[in-house]
């Protein structure tokens, strides 16, 4: 058998997998530790990308791979709504006590960042009884169908898949580095109820307390007041979707820790179970009990490999002081970037660890092309990087929360090096 290289695996890649399906990267992974990737062909690479914010307990932690393998010799799938197995209880219990929600509350748990956005949508049009929804520009839900609806993103994740699902409509995400202020925002959500929608039917409203994709803008605690006043009046369910923010990335274990506001409903995913594929939705008990039986679940939602390894996830939070380790990582980053001096530089901005910049040219405007050139520069000397943002000009840091200070500092002497 002829050994595997990367192109020979891009060529097979080619030929039967649908362009659709995008790669960052020519490369084909072999193994990974912590923060560092191997490819096929031997090479080494920083990571920085974290499987899009998936790895804050690196790759392969071992406390987390001890704990699938243990529950490898038990089973590992039933159909949690055929036969049902502790873990998923424990989780539920424990996700529940964390949850930044008083009161009684309700977990359930799903496979995908988007099959739990969906779920937050039916529970709330359940509860409601309503059929309307806002979501925010910028923003990033996921690409189901209805999903893609909530995004506020055309291109590429909405572009030709039209029509999007009705009763969709799009608020203002404020965001002063591209000057929209807060009024600016809030004036946006009355003009929706004012010409396309009255408040008295929307179910909900859905927010990321710091936009993904959208290029890692952040609700303020005076924005999520608002928004939580606006949905108390009207008797709208707010959403926040910590997808991309939970599980430490922003120095707290939920980004809405940091807001001084309680959502009825929020999501989870992607760090929620160290590389295995989980999401949750936690809220409001009288909220979360609203569709009848049978009217959530899914066949693998709540698998029992993802369960066992997301309460592994959460110890070592705990254990190794990972929400600390957050808000040192994105200082140490944030100063090191500010001490360049570069005018390539644009804003900056980060909740711990989940930082990104921008890129711009001589006249300040965003430079996607510089920042494509950044990543593709970056990665011939080993290090993986993401961008983002509406202008596709920002650089966003994902690198695992396990990262060591030397590892982290080796990448970021590669973007000095690149800039």
């Amino acid at each position: 058998m002829s050994k595997l290289t990367n192109q020979s695996l891009l060529e097979r890649r080619l030929a039967v997998l649908p362009k659709g399906l995008g790669v960052a990267y020519p490369v084909f992974a072999e193994k990974a530790q912590n923060t560092e990737i191997w490819d096929v062909e031997g090479n080494r690479y920083i990571d920085f990308v974290g499987g899009i914010s998936v790895l804050n307990t690196g790759h392969n932690h071992p406390k987390v791979t001890a704990r699938v393998r243990e529950q490898l010799d038990k089973f590992t799938h039933t159909a949690a709504q055929i036969v049902s197995y502790e873990s998923y209880v424990s989780l539920a219990e424990k996700l529940c006590e964390l949850a930044p929600i008083s009161g009684d509350k309700k977990a359930v748990f799903f496979t995908t960042g988007a099959e739990a956005v969906e779920n937050t949508i039916k529970i709330a049009k359940a509860s409601t009884g309503r059929h309307g929804v806002i979501s925010f520009s910028g923003g990033w839900h996921g690409r189901t169908h209805m999903c893609m609806g909530l995004t506020g993103k055309v291109i590429p994740y909405k572009n030709n898949f039209g029509p999007m699902p009705s009763s969709i409509y799009h608020a203002m995400f404020p965001a002063p580095e591209l000057g929209i202020t807060e009024e600016q925002a809030l004036e946006s959500i009355e003009m929706i109820f004012q010409s396309s929608i009255h408040p008295s039917d929307v179910a909900a409203m859905i927010i990321e307390p710091v936009q993904g994709e959208g290029g890692f803008h952040q609700v303020t605690p005076s924005f999520a007041k608002a928004l939580r006043a606006i949905c108390d009046e009207h008797g709208i369910v707010l959403i926040f979707d910590e997808v991309q923010t939970c599980f430490g990335r922003t120095g707290t274990l939920f980004a809405t820790e940091q807001l001084g506001v309680e959502p009825d409903l929020m999501t989870s995913a992607k760090s929620l179970a160290g590389g295995y594929p989980l999401s949750a939705v936690v809220g409001r008990a009288d909220i979360m009990d609203a569709p009848q039986a049978g009217g959530l679940g899914g066949t693998y939602a709540g698998n029992p490999l993802g369960c066992v390894a997301a309460l592994a996830v959460i110890e070592v939070i705990e254990e190794e002081g990972l929400l600390e380790r957050s808000k040192q990582i994105g200082k140490t980053i944030a100063d090191f970037l500010t001490n360049l001096n570069s005018n390539k530089i644009g804003n900056i901005r980060h909740k711990g660890a989940m930082l990104a910049f921008d890129l711009v040219n001589a006249d300040g405007n965003p430079d996607a092309e510089a920042t494509a050139k950044l990543r593709a520069d970056a990665f011939e000397k080993g290090l993986l990087l993401a961008s983002c943002g509406r202008h596709g000009n920002a650089i966003r840091v994902m690198v695992p929360l396990t990262v060591s200070n030397e590892v982290l500092q080796e990448g970021l002497d590669i973007i000095k090096q690149v800039l």
